[in-house]
C-alpha cells in the first residue's frame, strides 16, 4: 500500500504502509518502546522480540499489524486483533496500539492506518473498531474524534494482571 501524504510544510512525503512481517519485529519493538516513552509508561514496557513474534507470527498468532515506512525506515505501526461484542452481536478489531514517530505526526499517516484497518475489518465482515485512550492524551482524543469516533464513558476499564491474575489461577 503506497501513498503520498501531504506534509505540514506543504510538500508530499512518499509513505508505504503494509501488513507487518517477521522481518519488521525488531523495528516494531523499537517503535513500541518509543510509544511507551511518549505515554510515560516505559517502566511497564516489557515486550521482547520473541514474544511479539509469537503473538503475531507463531502457531497460535492472533495479533495483526501494520508498519509505515518513509524512505525504507519504519516510522509508525498499528497493532490490532479480532474480538466479539456479545450484546450487539458484532465482530470487530480492537486497536491495541497506533503510533507515528514524532517527526511524521499530523501529516495524515495515523488516519491512513486507521482507514486501512477499517477496510481490513470490513473485508472480514467486521463492523467496528474499539480502542482506549489515556485520559491525559488530548491529541489522541482529538485525532479520533476528528475521524468520527464515538466516545463511550459508560464503562470502566478493569484488568487482571500480575498478582491479580496469578491469584485467579492459583
Amino acid at each position: 500500500m503506497l501513498g503520498r501524504i501531504f506534509a505540514e510544510h506543504g510538500s508530499f512525503m512518499d509513505i508505504q504502509i503494509r501488513k507487518s512481517t517477521t522481518d519488521e519485529v525488531p523495528a516494531i519493538v523499537r517503535l513500541m518502546r518509543e510509544f511507551a516513552d511518549y505515554e510515560n509508561l516505559s517502566n511497564y514496557c516489557q515486550i521482547t522480540e520473541a514474544r511479539l513474534s509469537e503473538v503475531m507470527f507463531g502457531d497460535d498468532a492472533f495479533v495483526e499489524g501494520l508498519v509505515a515506512f518513509h524512505d525504507g525506515n519504519p516510522i509508525g505501526y498499528a497493532m490490532f486483533y479480532p474480538y466479539f461484542a456479545s450484546f450487539r452481536g458484532q465482530c470487530g478489531y480492537y486497536l491495541e496500539d497506533i503510533f507515528v514517530a514524532e517527526d511524521f505526526r499530523r501529516n495524515g499517516l495515523g488516519e491512513a492506518m486507521v482507514r486501512i484497518i477499517a477496510k481490513l475489518a470490513k473485508q472480514r465482515g467486521f463492523e467496528r473498531i474499539d480502542f482506549q485512550v489515556l485520559e491525559w492524551n488530548s491529541p489522541a482524543v482529538t485525532f479520533y474524534e476528528k475521524l468520527g469516533a464515538i466516545r463511550d464513558d459508560s464503562e470502566r476499564h478493569f484488568k487482571f494482571i500480575d498478582s491479580a491474575f496469578n491469584s485467579l489461577v492459583s
